[in-house]
């Protein structure tokens, strides 16, 4: 993969960190991990990323207060809340685009990250044709 989708994945649990991280490494994502909520607040405003993941449960800030802080900061990137609940309230919910609780596939979540950064890189290739085509004009001109 020539450009390949940055995660930005904050769990507190480094173990389910780790071994998440790995799987989506080799799935092709670039993923930048935090353990720490407040840290993750702190560097999604230096770092560029394409989708954040984020753990649910967590000390001191959960998934959904970093979500709608992270939403403040960088409006356009995809939030995927991932929990152990099957569900949460809709209150939960206002800031994340995706949520994946108990019992969802891998290949469900892997599939739902893609298609929620797909449209950023459709708009970042149109963006590039048409920066060609009017390269293109004013060169003809």
């Amino acid at each position: 993969m020539e450009n390949p989708t940055t995660v930005f994945y904050v769990d507190d649990n480094p173990k389910s960190s780790r071994l998440l991280t790995s799987v989506l490494e080799q799935c092709g994502f670039r993923v930048i991990t935090k353990n720490d909520p407040i840290e993750a607040l702190a560097l999604c405003q230096k770092t560029y990323f394409d989708l954040a993941l984020l753990d649910y449960e967590m000390p001191v800030m959960s998934g959904s207060q970093l979500a709608q802080e992270m939403k403040f900061l960088v409006p356009d990137v995809p939030v995927v809340l991932i929990s152990g609940r099957s569900t949460l309230p809709a209150t939960e919910l206002a800031f994340v685009d995706a949520h994946f609780g108990f019992g969802t596939a891998l290949d469900d979540l892997l599939s739902t990250m893609r298609i929620l950064v797909r449209p950023k890189l459709a708009r970042v290739a149109e963006n590039r044709a048409d920066h060609r085509a009017m390269t293109q004009w004013a060169d003809s001109t």
